[in-house]
């Protein structure tokens, strides 16, 4: 039986896909190794998308100029990220009150449960204490690491808004370098849908994990506040600031407060309440809202979001947790706008089609749709 002859694949096309991967080694290794300068820059260039969203909503639903429109958004975007911050440290203080804080009964608590697990079980031997599971764990270590995080969230806050001042006013001389660019105005129009692609996907991701976790938020306060658990409203800020952790924020949010339900309490019955609904709204929103409102621009693939959690949380930490999805979805509007790499984008997809195919009439309405009206120069 003759042999077949193998595929021939273009000797460019091997170039090239090389060509590709290299850089990509490149990119990946310069990132984890400037991590300290390009973590803040790009949680700046997360907030300054996240302020161009909020102005252009103002403006299409005020009268309000530009310029106002943009300071108004300013404001809102910057007094939620240091209101966030203010938040979180003042909840973490309820913990630790000397009177009613949770770590002065967390040590009881624990020996209660302990007790009543070995009970349950009916083990024969005596269940530990609390300071004997603390004698094995190297408490001073742990605590040393949360106030070196502390410290960094504070450091990198700051570096965060001087990064966020500085691409503000820079942001003004965009129009004119796109024109110096890209002196074709067909050429800087195709440019400019780009942009509007990429933008358009990561404010998508936004709108859809902020409604979404707010509807968590509202239904969790409601039935942290049913059961009597303290601090409820710091848990509904936490459940919706994890919410945009993929896979880690849903197990944070539903397994968080349920075990510090059981410190609190005497009783089980009310861990156990909060672990069901929470899992149940979790559930729902999940399976059932949140797919309703994803669009094309958020069609990732699963293994892909998860990937790429591992990999930015590996390179920027918490940081890189927050933003590993918006960069996933950037990353893959950016390659299917072209060619050559337009078969990455299609492995980054949930469904194999990032896009509609040039010249079909979806891609075609679309891009009539998105397509920017051209300014003169």
């Amino acid at each position: 039986m003759p042999m077949k002859s193998p595929i021939a694949v273009p000797t460019s096309t091997v170039a090239r896909n090389a060509l590709v991967a290299l850089a990509v080694v490149v990119v990946g290794a310069a990132v984890y190794w400037m991590a300290d300068i390009l973590t803040p820059l790009a949680m700046a260039i997360f907030l300054l998308i996240m302020i161009d969203g909020v102005k252009r909503w103002i403006e299409a639903r005020s009268s309000l100029p530009g310029h106002l429109a943009g300071a108004a958004a300013l404001l809102v975007v910057v007094v939620g990220f240091f209101l966030s911050i203010a938040i979180i440290v003042y909840g973490a203080r309820g913990f630790f009150d000397e009177t009613n804080g949770v770590v002065v009964r967390i040590g009881p608590r624990i020996d209660h449960i302990l007790a009543d697990i070995y009970a349950l079980l009916r083990l024969p031997a005596t269940p530990p204490t609390a300071s004997d599971l603390i004698a094995r764990v190297d408490v001073g270590s742990y605590l040393a690491l949360v106030a070196t995080q502390a410290q960094g969230v504070v450091g990198g806050a700051i570096f965060v808004m001087i990064y966020l001042g500085f691409l503000l006013a820079s942001q003004s001389g965009f129009r004119r370098k796109l024109v110096n660019m890209f002196p074709d105005r067909h050429a800087r129009a195709e440019a400019l849908e780009v942009f509007q692609r990429v933008r358009g996907g990561v404010e998508g991701y936004l709108w859809v994990q902020t409604v979404t976790g707010a509807m968590i938020c509202a239904a969790a306060w409601v039935l942290m506040r049913a059961v009597g658990l303290q601090n409820a409203e710091f848990w509904t800020f936490v459940i919706f600031v994890v919410g945009f952790i993929p896979v880690l924020g849903g197990a944070v949010a539903g397994l968080a407060p349920p075990l510090f339900a059981l410190v609190q309490f005497e009783s089980y019955w009310q861990a156990l309440v909060l672990l069901g609904g929470l899992q149940a709204i979790l559930f729902i929103s999940g399976n059932f809202i949140q797919p309703r409102m994803q669009g094309d621009n958020q069609n990732i693939d699963p293994v892909v979001v998860l990937l790429a959690l591992a990999f930015w949380g590996k390179v920027w930490g918490v940081v890189g947790m927050f933003l590993s999805t918006p960069l996933a979805v950037m990353a893959m509007a950016i390659l299917a706008e072209f060619k050559g790499s337009r078969w990455m984008a299609i492995l980054l997809s949930g469904d194999g089609e990032p896009y509609a195919e040039s010249g079909s009439p979806e891609n075609e309405d679309r891009r009539r749709v998105n397509a920017p009206q051209a300014r003169p120069d």
